[in-house]
């Protein structure tokens, strides 16, 4: 597919990022339209001139990238995104990949990255930096797998765990008693590979909420 035929929209907060980028595309000679410096400009931009691909910050004003992204998945928009971003936590790589991005590289990536990320997303493959798919590898998929092995009544008493109730107020919540609850605490921790001191559970809930709410 040659370049020019391939319309790219940048959003980016950051003046210099913005042009530097919209500059290394056009000099590759794909079709840049004007580049958007905040998320309501660029799903404007988006919903009008549906471009093939939207390279897009996560942190702007007024919208931000998953924002953007989750309304012109809601409209049916046929662009494809790539997030381009100095994220390297968890959360925002499983927001990444519940939104079926097609692309998530760092920002300090070398520019040849983003040349063979769009190449690949216009092809229908995912691609993105290293460091997501060894999150992914690592901290995500083992912990998802994990969870899976929970039974429905300990997935609910995890999350409710993610909400600061205590084993009394999940009793009643759930209109079991204090013991089941513990018991259940218990199951959870073996099921988890988690150490047996009280502190445990609530830590692990706590750097895995957005994995409970994804299952």
């Amino acid at each position: 597919m040659m370049n020019h035929k391939i319309k790219i929209l940048v959003a980016d907060d950051h003046p210099m990022l913005l042009k530097g980028l919209i500059n290394e595309l056009m000099d590759q000679g794909f079709n840049v339209l004007e580049g958007a410096s905040n998320g309501a400009q660029a799903l404007h931009t988006i919903g009008s001139e549906v471009p093939d691909i939207a390279i897009i910050d996560i942190n702007m004003p007024l919208l931000n990238g998953f924002e953007v992204v989750n309304k012109c998945k809601e409209k049916g928009i046929s662009t494809r995104f790539i997030i381009l971003t100095s994220y390297k936590e968890k959360s925002y790589i499983l927001k990444a990949k519940k939104l079926n991005i097609s692309g998530y590289l760092l920002k300090d990536e070398p520019f040849i990255e983003i040349k063979r990320c769009i190449q690949s997303v216009l092809k229908g493959e995912f691609y993105a930096s290293k460091v997501f798919n060894q999150i992914v590898n690592t901290e995500i998929s083992p912990q998802l797998e994990k969870i899976k092995h929970l039974s429905p009544s300990e997935r609910t008493i995890v999350r409710l765990i993610a909400q600061n109730k205590s084993s009394k107020e999940i009793a009643d919540l759930l209109t079991i008693s204090h013991r089941t609850v513990q018991k259940h605490r218990s199951n959870i921790i073996s099921k988890l590979d988690l150490p047996s001191d009280s502190d445990a559970l609530s830590h692990w809930v706590l750097i895995n909420k957005e994995l409970l709410i994804s299952v």
